[in-house]
């Protein structure tokens, strides 16, 4: 329980399907049931090795980075199916077409609302991050 409203219930996820967190924040944070799902920006880590997948690839990085994301939602209770809103940050504006391409995958029917910025720079020099929000059922 967090702050003085009892009926609010905040559940933090984890999971061994994404990175661990490497700072003072949770993977992903479940509010009121798992019912809204919060994720942590997800960097191309491999939650086995916590190396950087795909060092100068968008293409691996983005795939690592929508596991990382799939394995958050699913650790949550829902699904991509779920998502109502991602933003997406990238180094270079001009990844923009592939990974568009990668993430339309995933999201074939009714996809979620989206903001993608290019940023000056991302940690440990990654080419892209990416955070969601699912509602669940």
């Amino acid at each position: 329980m967090q702050g003085s409203d009892s009926s609010v219930q905040r559940e933090v996820i984890r999971t061994a399907d994404a990175p661990q967190a490497i700072g003072p924040y949770s993977q992903a944070i479940a509010v009121r049931g798992g019912r809204l799902v919060f994720t942590s920006g997800q960097i191309p880590l491999d939650p086995k090795t916590m190396q950087i997948v795909g060092e100068g690839d968008i293409v691996a990085q983005t795939e690592r980075v929508l596991e990382n994301l799939q394995g958050l939602l699913a650790a949550s209770g829902v699904g991509f199916e779920h998502v109502v809103k991602t933003v997406i940050f990238l180094a270079d504006m001009g990844h923009f077409a592939q990974v568009n391409e990668l993430y339309a995958k995933r999201f074939r029917e009714a996809p979620p609302a989206r903001s993608t910025v290019q940023v000056a720079y991302l940690p440990r020099g990654v080419l892209i991050e990416i955070d969601m929000i699912a509602v669940g059922p």
